[in-house]
């Protein structure tokens, strides 16, 4: 199943005190790696109530769940509008924040300045605001403050003004584009892409990543029977600091763990995407 590796599986699964009969959401379920091991973990009768904003992706979840029929519900729906839907208590909630391998492997979706693609980054397909729109239509003052806040870019300033300068030549349409224009700013040093920080920002605001997380947390907060667990994994210093501060101080809710759990050394070796992601589980009072 591609080569998308969950991450902290072990602690995910320990931190949910997932029991027989549990009923859980998956609300990032991705390509159904976690939820494999929750169904697992909750047979023969639990229930799995998965989220999934991507078609494509939801399409191999259910491929790769497919033994589970009778146990799982795929929800073609972002997170964010959980409350819309009629899903009773639950037991347990998984948010996964970190973005499918799918989506950066696939040029066609413009997630990936390593391969020429559009400029979209949309999870879902059916919304209109692109990451195209975005650099093309929006202001340098606006650009600059989506690249410091969303990403820590410190160059954030001298960036949007290169793409304003490049844009008013030549529309700029494409991931190699974008990237180009940044290295004119940013050069390269050390393993990361100049653009990289450009790009998380960019995904972040095509998707409204942080008002989904918001939401969604919030809803999740309000499913959970008490002593409920929900279990956060999040993979950048923005959106780890939204989180932490979203959960601080609810009175909904108590630590489990009263530090962020990272992985081990040995997984971090195994699977270098989980080198960044750091897990925090709450439980409902």
């Amino acid at each position: 199943m591609n080569n998308h590796i969950p991450v902290l599986m072990n602690e995910v699964i320990e931190g949910l005190s997932l029991h027989s009969g549990a009923t859980v959401i998956d609300a990032t379920i991705g390509l159904g790696g976690h939820a494999e091991m929750i169904l697992a973990r909750t047979s023969p009768s639990g229930k799995l109530i998965g989220f999934e904003r991507d078609d494509r992706n939801l399409d191999l979840a259910k491929d790769h769940l497919s033994s589970y029929t009778d146990r799982v519900t795929l929800i073609n729906d972002s997170f964010g509008n959980m409350a819309e839907h009629d899903l009773g208590k639950i037991d347990a909630i998984l948010f996964d924040l970190g973005f499918s391998s799918v989506h950066v492997d696939d040029a066609s979706r413009g997630f990936s300045f390593q391969q020429e693609g559009p400029l979209d980054m949309r999870y879902d397909q059916k919304q209109e605001l692109t990451a195209e729109a975005i650099i093309n239509s929006w202001t340098k003052d606006e650009l600059a403050d989506l690249f410091f806040q969303y990403a820590d870019e410190t160059r954030s300033r001298q960036i949007a003004e290169e793409i304003v300068k490049a844009r008013k030549a030549n529309r700029i349409t494409t991931t190699t584009q974008l990237a180009e224009t940044v290295e004119n700013v940013v050069k390269r040093s050390g393993k990361t892409h100049p653009a990289t920080k450009v790009f998380q920002a960019l995904r972040m605001a095509v998707n409204d990543e942080l008002g989904e997380i918001k939401k969604g947390v919030d809803s999740g907060i309000n499913l959970l029977k008490p002593g409920g667990r929900m279990a956060i994994i999040t993979f950048h210093s923005t959106e780890d600091a939204f989180v932490k501060y979203q959960l601080k101080d609810d009175p909904r809710i108590e630590l489990v763990n009263k530090k962020v759990i990272k992985p081990t050394y040995e997984e971090m070796r195994s699977n270098s995407r989980s080198r960044s992601a750091k897990l925090r589980v709450v439980a409902k009072i």
